[in-house]
């Protein structure tokens, strides 16, 4: 119903005040042709009374510009472009105005504590706002999981994190489903097997092997035919061959499903936009250029996700979430245990290679010889390689269930045993 200034002349109302007044008709049905509630009624009433001339409906409203300090505005103005250029930037992969971020930063660089909504009343008179689009498909973000450890969500992404580096760089992550706490951040110049191999690693040492893992279709997680041959042949079928990363997950007993398209990977690309916002924001303010830099920015953006932010799905922090699970042993993760016949996780979380011996007792590595001890002529070896540092490796041959040779080897003269299949 329209405002009562608008339907209701100053001669009208003062009318029906004196005949209720003068009792000729009852309050309740002035308030239902007035059409306000009966403090509404009292109040005008009031005011009637006092001063019957005077008495109007009718006000103009102001509305009068909050005044801020110079200083904070023009700091909002100079976070504001920052973000914009970004925005406008197409290698970058920053595509909207983060207001809260930027009230963050004016907290942290400036001291300067500001409303969000002044912050977005500046942006849109200074022509720093992109209007919200409406999605066709609205995906429900809620926890389907209920336990840690029921679920982990791995994935990588590839983006230009730092713009003044000049190049793109590998973001590996690895994710909780239930708490939504992030087990692990890597990044990476080269996105190679052996770091996906190594996140494993960090996590079921520390926790246990999880119950699932979530992924995508990428080749490092699975092998799809007419895909990932270089030549159409017949035979070999989609996880006919297990990937290396596959081949770990097998021997720790972990099943792994995989994701059909990109929006049934929400879950995991919410985490990744809010990393990858503030991860390229910061590194833009701070005029990061290096991938160790970076790396320190990522560090302490996970610390603040992890440990500090109350997530929007869950309405918890996130590490507080996990830690009541464990106290609740509300928890699928199973205890870390060397199965037999495996002597050290060197033996577990590796790559891997099968190669005969010749009649000299040697097999080879790249077109490399490599003599092997323990082991007759012309029989099948298992070579389980762990990356010790970027520069040096330990191969750990293996033969009928026995570890029988350990050598060291330089990294890069395998270059490219992390592609092969078994």
């Amino acid at each position: 119903m329209a405002q009562i200034h608008k339907r209701f002349t100053d001669d009208q109302v003062r009318g029906l005040f004196e005949r209720y007044i003068r009792k000729e008709v009852a309050r309740k049905y002035l308030q239902e042709m007035l059409g306000i509630s009966k403090s509404r009624f009292f109040a005008l009433l009031s005011k009637y009374r006092k001063d019957p001339k005077k008495f109007s409906i009718q006000y103009s409203r102001s509305k009068a510009t909050r005044w801020i300090d110079p200083a904070i505005e023009a700091n909002i103005l100079k976070e504001l472009a920052v973000d914009k250029k970004m925005i406008l930037d197409k290698a970058i992969p920053i595509y909207r105005y983060n207001y809260s971020f930027l009230k963050g930063q004016l907290e942290k660089k400036h001291d300067q504590e500001v409303s969000l909504s002044t912050i977005i009343d500046r942006a849109k008179k200074h022509d720093f706002y992109i209007p919200n689009r409406r999605r066709g498909v609205i995906h429900d973000r809620e926890v389907l999981t209920r336990h840690i450890g029921e679920l982990v969500q791995h994935d990588s992404s590839y983006h230009l994190w730092a713009p003044g580096g000049g190049e793109k760089w590998w973001l590996i992550t690895g994710l909780d489903d239930y708490s939504r706490f992030m087990f692990y951040a890597l990044l990476l110049k080269h996105e190679q097997v052996w770091p996906h191999i190594n996140a494993l690693q960090r996590l079921m040492l520390e926790h246990g092997f999880p119950y699932r893992y979530y992924v995508d279709q990428h080749s490092i997680f699975r092998f799809v035919r007419n895909r990932d041959d270089r030549y159409y042949k017949t035979g070999p079928i989609t996880d006919e061959y297990l990937p290396q990363w596959k081949q770990v997950l097998n021997d720790c007993g972990v099943k792994v499903i995989y994701a059909l398209s990109p929006q049934a990977k929400g879950k995991i690309e919410r985490p990744y936009g809010w990393i990858q916002d503030h991860l390229v924001r910061t590194c833009v303010r701070e005029n990061v250029t290096t991938i160790q830099a970076a790396r320190k920015v990522l560090v302490e953006e996970v610390r603040q996700y992890n440990y500090k932010r109350v997530h929007s799905t869950t309405e918890e922090i996130p590490y507080v979430r996990f830690q009541k699970a464990l106290k609740a042993k509300q928890s699928l993760f199973r205890e870390f245990t060397l199965p037999p016949p495996f002597k050290s996780p060197k033996d577990f979380f590796c790559l891997r290679l099968r190669r005969s011996t010749d009649a000299y007792r040697k097999v080879s590595i790249n077109n490399i010889p490599v003599r092997v001890n323990g082991v007759n002529p012309h029989q099948s070896v298992t070579i389980r390689i762990y990356p010790l540092n970027p520069t040096v490796s330990e191969l750990r041959f293996w033969h009928e269930n026995q570890l029988i040779d350990v050598q060291t080897f330089k990294t890069q003269d395998l270059k490219g045993v992390s592609s092969f299949n078994s």
